[in-house]
Order: structure tokens, then sequence, then C-alpha cells
């Protein structure tokens, strides 16, 4: 133990540290729970009787010239630090970090809506926990009518005359906007949307909307066929064509289904478009007096039209997406693909 104690010594006078890390480390190895002053320590309680007078009054001055020692070269550190400043150079570029991207969901609707902010239409929002007649009532889904069936709803509270739902479609904040806004009304409402789906690659039960409304004095089934074939030149590319269908929405008469020419193989047919050259988009129609009516417009003087799209489903037509799922599953392979894609 004698020899033990005086290499010790020995080390102890022989220390040196220039950082805060070599002294530390010099701390942890003589003092630390497994380091050498501590095993003696330990070590002492094997002395003989008659020698642990002489042996205890060696290890106290060891461990406290240990102790001077570690503090002796933290200061000198310190000191230094102060004096001659870091030791790194602060010069030097840091760590690059990975910079996330916005989702193709997130850039698809963007781009939706500012090509419409071009158009001169404003931006309306509203909440996604709404009450039955915002979404159905007012847009002539009365109680009972068979168009009700055509959307499956989570209802948040039912048992009264106007349950809370989640809402079905954005057309909601079309009902608002009418109530609250004067006229003349130009405005496209993007939001999230529920149904009660089954999942699928074409289908989900969470998914966004960008509905559009139109609302003055004098307006044509024509003025409608004009903006959407705008919106699908700014979308698509300048050489895109649409078609309408007729069809059948509550709150809308007339109504159509809008279908652009297939931008993959240029209306020659493709696995894309099934052979038919042409891609369904968005719904539309002219707005029915009996919503008007229900916002307090009077449709004898105005009139208007409506259109709604899904941005994932423009978004699965521009880049070609096989499955409605892949925007859901926060796979990073998938979403870096869209890292650069954040022009129109």
């Amino acid at each position: 133990m004698k020899e033990a104690i005086d290499q010790i010594f020995k080390e102890l006078g022989e220390l040196k540290a220039t950082t805060e890390k070599e002294a530390e480390e010099a701390r942890i190895r003589f003092l630390g729970k497994k380091g050498e002053v501590t095993a003696l320590m330990e070590q002492f309680r094997t002395v003989a009787p008659e020698l642990k007078r002489e042996y205890g009054q060696k290890l106290n001055e060891l461990k406290k010239a240990a102790n001077a020692k570690i503090e002796e070269l933290k200061s000198a550190v310190e000191q230094a630090a102060v004096q001659y400043g870091p030791k790194e150079d602060l010069s030097m570029p840091g760590d690059s970090m990975p910079l996330g991207s916005r989702h193709p969901v997130s850039i698809v609707r963007q781009q939706i809506v500012d090509i419409f902010r071009k158009f001169g239409y404003d931006v309306a929002e509203g909440p996604e926990i709404e009450d039955d007649y915002h979404v159905f009532e007012a847009l002539n889904f009365p109680p009972n009518h068979p168009a009700r069936e055509m959307q499956d709803t989570f209802f948040v509270s039912s048992g009264h005359l106007n349950p809370l739902l989640l809402r079905t479609h954005t057309s909601s904040v079309q009902v608002r906007t009418m109530e609250k806004q004067p006229l003349p009304i130009r405005v496209v409402c993007p939001g999230r949307v529920f149904r009660n789906e089954a999942i699928s690659a074409r289908a989900h039960c969470i998914f966004h909307q960008v509905e559009g409304l139109y609302i003055d004095k004098d307006v044509t089934f024509a003025d409608l066929k004009q903006a959407i074939l705008l919106f699908a030149r700014e979308m698509f590319g300048p050489e895109t064509e649409i078609r309408m269908r007729p069809s059948y929405f509550p709150f809308t008469e007339p109504s159509a289904e809008v279908d652009v020419s297939c931008n993959i193989c240029h209306g020659k047919g493709c696995n894309i478009c099934k052979g038919t050259g042409w891609l369904e988009i968005m719904g539309c129609g002219m707005v029915d007096p009996n919503v008007l009516k229900a916002s307090g417009i009077d449709p004898a003087q105005y009139s208007g039209f409506a259109f709604g799209m899904g941005v994932e489903r423009i978004a699965m037509l521009k880049w070609q997406v096989n499955d409605l799922r892949h925007y859901f599953e926060n796979d990073m392979r998938f979403l870096q693909e869209f890292a650069t894609a954040t022009e129109v």
C-alpha cells in the first residue's frame, strides 16, 4: 500500500490538463467511484490494526492532495479560457442540419389557392366540427333526404335538432360566407374534410378539398366553364382541354362533373386515364336558388356558381401517384420526392 500511495503522489505531481474534459477525466481517474484513491480507501479496511494509524494519515494526505490538484487543474483551465479565448475556431461552419419540405398535399393546395387568387378570389376558412344546418340543411339537404346518403358522416353529437358532426365538405364555409359577407362574393374554401369510408388506394376517411363560390348579378354557366378552363390550364398546362358531363348535387342546378384531357398521353389513352384520354377532377354547377334563399340572398337578383375538387385527387393526377394512402403514411422515401416540387 505504501508503494501505491507513493506512486499516486508522484503521478499527481506530474498531472497536467489543458481542457475541462481532461481535468474531469483526471478527477474520475483518482477520485471517482472506481478511482485509484477510492480503491486504496476500500483496501484500508484490510490493513492490520497496528498499521491503521500510519496508513490512515497517509491516505488522508493523499486524498487532500488529489482534491487540491484537481481544483488547481480546473482553475488553470478556466483562467486560460478567459485569457486566450476558446480553443475552437468559431469561424468554422457548423454541422449541417437536414431541412424538411412541404407535404405534397400542402403544395398542391397552395398551388390551387394561388391560381384562384390571381383570378380575384379571396380565401375563406371555417370550423372542421360543424353543425347539421351549415353542412346539410342550408345546402338543400332537408331531413331524411336521400341525398344525405351520398355522404357517410362522422357525428360528434346526435339526438337533437342540429347535431354536431365532422364536416363532409367545405361547402359549409361557403354557407357561412354567404351569411356574413356582403355581395358580390368570390372565394375559395380550402380545408380538411371527413367521411366514413373504407380506406383504400382510391379513398380515405380524411382528405382535403378546395371549393369555390362566385355570386353576383348576371353570373352564368358560361362564366363557370371559363373559370374552370383557366384553372385547368394553369394547373396542368396550356394545352389542357376540359369537358363537362351532366351530374347531380343537391346544392347546384344544373350540375356537372368536370374532366380534363390527360396530361400524360395528351388524349391518346393510357393506364392513368384508363384509355379514355380524360381525367375527372371536380364537380360544379350553378348555385341552387334554395341555397341562396337559405343565406338571405335574393335569387331573383343574384346568381352564382360553385365548384369543388379533392386536393389529393389533383396531386395524384399531377404526379401520377397510384395510391392515396401514400399521402398519410409519412414514409420519408415518398415525401422526399417532393422536396423541390414547389412550382405550379
